[in-house]
């Protein structure tokens, strides 16, 4: 269900509310997660469980990690670069420590080498190690976070969510946005903080402290916070260009 659109139309982000389904699998317990994965480093990038991102695959060997998933289990790992630059001899970005399994729900072939995939996200997990491979792309040991898995969904009343719509009412305002509010309004708690997280055109670290959050309430804590911040500089930005 897309909650917003901009005004010229832009890709919309769709939101699932089932969190232990994605696609035609299901994820209840530790068993049906691999603790080995291959991971696809993407700066700014955000997947949480039960959410769902397109991505454009155009790089040979991210093209082969999608062939990878495919004719395994269908996962790869979404996580970020290290926020700090840190590079390894090799010069390839050293990782965060948290990303989330994504699995590959929809493929189609361009026509011109490229893939437009959309990866639903399953559980965050924590990076244990990485992987010696022979594969062009990256492969490393996780644990998942398996608390993720639990279908339960956030109890009501969890989260401020007069204060988070008040905040995105004022963010959309700010940004020449439109939403589908009965949409909005028909999202329960976990749709919408996690829709309005990964849309939020915020940077790496914002994004990595949204992912990390230790439960919903946190996450939409944090995001009003970020997204207040965010509105006060526009401001105060607007401001000074009138002096």
């Amino acid at each position: 269900m897309p909650l917003f659109a901009n005004r010229e139309d832009a890709p919309l982000l769709v939101v699932t509310d089932k969190e232990m389904q994605a696609g035609n699998a299901h994820y209840r317990r530790e068993a049906d997660l691999p603790h080995t994965v291959a991971v696809f480093p993407l700066e700014g990038a955000l997947l949480l469980p039960g959410s769902r991102l397109p991505l454009n695959i155009f790089e040979p060997r991210y093209l082969q990690m999608v062939d990878h998933a495919i004719g395994s289990d269908r996962l790869i790992g979404l996580i970020q670069p290290s926020l700090d630059g840190a590079q390894r001899n090799d010069g390839q970005p050293e990782l965060c420590e948290v990303g989330c399994f994504g699995r590959i729900t929809s493929l189609t072939e361009t026509g011109d080498g490229r893939y437009l995939i959309a990866l639903q996200g399953v559980c965050r997990f924590r990076l244990a190690d990485e992987l010696a491979v022979k594969t062009p792309f990256r492969q490393c040991r996780v644990t998942p976070f398996l608390a993720d898995l639990d279908d339960s969904g956030a109890v009501s009343g969890s989260i401020d969510r007069p204060a988070l719509l008040k905040v995105f009412r004022a963010y959309l305002q700010a940004n020449d946005l439109q939403a589908d509010w009965e949409g909005v309004n028909r999202a329960d708690d976990t749709m919408l903080v996690n829709a309005l997280s990964m849309m939020a055109p915020y940077g790496p670290a914002e994004k990595q402290a949204l992912l990390e959050a230790p439960d919903l309430r946190t996450r939409a804590e944090t995001l009003i916070a970020i997204t207040e911040i965010a509105l006060a500089r526009d401001n105060d930005d607007f401001g000074s260009s009138l002096q």
